[in-house]
């Protein structure tokens, strides 16, 4: 099969949009497929293989974002890609839906990115008004996919109350290889624990972007618990101001591939604090490495976290319901070990492999609804 996949996110930005990209494409390189990557410059000349034509872009609060080219139709043509794939569609990925379907080639669209409430959220006053005309927007481009993937069914249900039809789940891989439990025993994570928690604390980590939808404010309940060390893992916006409110807390930077993994290892308890997650990757990363994870009960995490199995869920709104999970975590090592390894096995079948078959089924659904269509269109 011929997939060209147009993302509004590829590396050097590191990011969930790149990550589910990048495995995505590992995976159809292994398995013979040919695909051709659209995205925002700076970008690789190729990945796992497959060209990557990059389009201008610019900066937008340290995210690189690909403004919608005029020669897209003409790169989809040349290459006669058997589908399109849109990974989070907003300018770059509506521009491609559009394109695609004047050329008559069957779309899937992922929804991974709630960027309604992300602008509100930057809108201040203009909150309201600016999520309503966001919406309208999403809801134009994605009705032009012959089929939207979601990664929750929270996500699902939000399709469905702004109308945006032809809509399936399809939710993410994690890479069991990498985050493992076993890393643990490593002489690089045992460093990196004597580190953290010098007088044998236990250690409470979040990994993740450090921007205002993040909510990372939440953290501050951790970081005040007696005997508790908290890392923090990631880059972004509002690093500053969070080691001005977290001057306790380790932050160890942005990390990737064996360093992230041993940096999952080396915590006792993962805890999430975001609210506007449509999926929770660092979740199933966590669940991976073995750790028992807190995250709120709302959006993705609700599919992801099984209370008092693999961890818990907590009301963002009640006060001091964050802090309450983790003590129960910090003051329990035996439902720690529990917990952790009951999210292993949860998400042990959950492979990028496993999920980039699901993704291929999807194409075919898309394919076998398109060739009745461009049967009558070549009639007519």
């Amino acid at each position: 099969m011929r997939i060209a996949i147009v993302t509004e996110s590829f590396l050097p930005t590191l990011n969930g949009v790149t990550t589910s990209v990048c495995r995505v494409l590992e995976c159809l390189a292994a398995a013979g497929h040919e695909a051709l990557v659209i995205a925002p410059a700076p970008a690789p000349s190729t990945y796992a293989g497959f060209r990557v034509h990059a389009v201008r872009g610019v900066t937008l609060r340290k995210f690189r974002v690909g403004l919608p080219s005029p020669d897209l139709e003409r790169t989809l043509r040349e290459f006669a890609p058997d589908v399109v794939h849109a990974a989070s569609p907003f300018g770059l990925g509506a521009r491609g839906l559009s394109a695609a379907h004047n050329l008559g080639i069957p779309t899937v669209a992922v929804y991974q990115t709630d960027m309604p409430r992300y602008l509100a959220q930057h809108a201040g006053a203009l909150a309201p008004q600016v999520e309503t005309t966001a919406w309208h927007w999403v809801r134009r481009f994605h009705s032009l996919a012959d089929l939207t993937l979601a990664p929750s069914t929270h996500a699902l249900s939000q399709l469905d109350e702004h109308d945006i039809p032809r809509t399936a789940l399809w939710r993410r891989g994690v890479d069991t290889e990498l985050f493992r439990p076993g890393r643990r025993d490593e002489a690089d994570v045992a460093d990196l624990r004597s580190m953290l928690a010098p007088h044998g604390e236990t250690i409470a980590g979040y990994v993740g972007r450090l921007a205002p939808e993040k909510d990372c404010h939440r953290l501050a309940a951790i970081e005040a618990m007696p005997g508790v060390s908290l890392a923090i893992i990631g880059d972004g916006p509002t690093r500053g101001s969070l080691e001005q409110l977290l001057p306790k807390a380790s932050f160890l930077g942005m990390r990737t591939g064996d360093e992230l993994a041993r940096a999952y290892a080396a915590l006792d308890i993962f805890a999430h604090s975001g609210t506007h997650e449509t999926f929770g990757q660092t979740l199933q990363e966590a669940m991976a490495s073995g750790l028992p994870v807190v995250a709120p009960a709302v959006g993705g995490p609700l599919d992801i976290v099984r209370p008092g199995v693999t961890g818990f869920l907590f009301d963002p709104t009640r006060h001091g319901a964050l802090r309450q999970a983790v003590g129960g975590l910090v003051a329990d090592p035996a439902a720690r070990e529990r917990m952790g390894a009951s999210g292993r096995r949860r998400v042990e079948s959950r492979t990028w492999s496993a999920l980039t078959d699901e993704l291929l089924g999807h194409y075919d659904s898309v394919l076998r609804s398109a060739r009745p269509r461009r049967a009558r269109l070549r009639v007519a």
